[in-house]
Parts: structure tokens; C-alpha cells; sequence
């Protein structure tokens, strides 16, 4: 990697060279780091703690035994809701939140290096919240889409029901009181119309 690039805002070169050699075996494919910030406590302080940015994740890197090993926590750019900055007389407080409320921060880093996260957190934050409003419509019209395939269901078969009563309404030989009774029946039940109960009942009345 170009250690240049990571070096504009004075960085502590030592532990941005320390950081990338630690990081990269992290990197996944298409994975490539975009910024790194650098502690910078007043008093000495041989291995700083750093955060790493790459365009898939926020990284937070903390050495530990005097340098010798290193405390990875990173969090998916789609899983951060919430990335801010605090300003004090001595350096910066970057803080960020995760969807599960779940917050992680970095104090005393330089202001130039806190703004930079801030900015590039910010773009990345706008663009990841377009996916999550893109994936919750998909999952709610999927939901919609099976309610409506459910709610279609009687409806296509109330044609059927209003038919299907009107065939032993014309048997001659049956009781036209008999008639009248199931035709109240259905009436009641919303199978049939009052208009079209009047219609049978009439036909009914006029063949007695």
C-alpha cells in the first residue's frame, strides 16, 4: 500500500505503517482501506491507538502487550446508523452507533484526522441508509404481495357462490314457501342481494 496517501493530515508514519501491515491480512476481496486516524494522547505513548476506514467497514485498532499484538473491532458500514465527532482543547472524539445500539469510540485523535472521519462517515452513512430504505420497501412489498395473493382468494370465488344458489331456485317441483325460506337464508348470510331476493321471491310468488 502507499503509505503517502494515509500521511496528509500528520499522522504518526511509524504506526500507520505498524497498522497496514497488521490490517491487510484482514482485507477481503475489493476490500481497500480509504483513511487512517492516529491517537495522539499528550503524554508519550509508543503505540497509538488507530481507526481504519475501508469501503466496507469502520475498523478500530488498539495495540495491546506494548505493541506487540494488536485488538481488532470492526463494524459494517450497512450495520452504522450513526457516526459523530466531538471536539475538546486536546484532540477529538470520534463516536460511532451501530442498528443494534450497540457504540464504540476513539478519544484524543487529531482534530484534522477527526474531521476526515467524520466527512467520509458521513458520505458512507448516506448511501448505506438509501440501502436500508431500498431493502426494507423490498421486504414490505414481499409481505404486501402475500397478503394480497391471500385476500384475492374469496374474492374470486364469490362469483361462484352467488351462481351456484341460483340453480335450485328454478326446480319446479320443489315447496315455493321451502324456496322463500332458503332464499331468506342466503340473504341473511350476504350470498345473495336484497334486490335479487326480491327478483326470486316475485318469480317464486307469481307461480303459486
Amino acid at each position: 500500500m502507499n503509505l503517502k496517501k494515509f500521511l496528509n493530515e500528520e499522522q504518526d508514519p511509524k504506526a500507520v505503517e505498524k497498522l497496514l501491515g497488521r490490517i491487510s491480512s484482514l482485507l477481503t476481496s475489493q476490500e481497500f482501506v480509504e483513511y487512517i486516524a492516529v491517537q495522539k494522547k499528550p503524554a508519550l505513548n509508543l503505540s497509538p491507538d488507530c481507526i481504519a476506514l475501508t469501503n466496507r467497514r469502520i475498523i478500530f485498532c488498539r495495540p495491546k502487550n506494548f505493541g506487540l499484538s494488536m485488538d481488532f473491532q470492526d463494524y459494517s458500514w450497512i450495520d452504522v446508523v450513526d457516526c459523530h465527532i466531538k471536539e475538546g482543547i486536546i484532540g477529538s472524539t470520534f463516536m460511532m452507533r451501530t442498528v443494534r445500539n450497540f457504540t464504540n469510540m476513539m478519544d484524543y485523535l487529531p482534530k484534522a484526522q477527526a474531521r476526515k472521519l467524520y466527512q467520509y462517515a458521513q458520505e458512507i452513512e448516506e448511501q448505506m441508509r438509501g440501502v436500508r430504505r431500498e431493502k426494507d420497501l423490498e421486504s414490505r412489498r414481499a409481505s404486501a404481495g402475500g397478503v394480497t395473493v391471500n385476500n384475492t382468494t374469496p374474492i374470486i370465488a364469490q362469483p361462484q357462490q352467488f351462481q351456484q344458489p341460483s340453480q335450485p331456485l328454478l326446480i319446479e317441483n320443489e315447496d315455493p314457501f321451502a324456496l322463500l325460506q332458503k332464499l331468506k337464508g342466503l340473504t341473511e348470510n350476504g350470498i345473495i342481494s336484497p334486490e335479487e331476493f326480491e327478483e326470486k321471491k316475485n318469480e317464486i310468488l307469481s307461480r303459486v
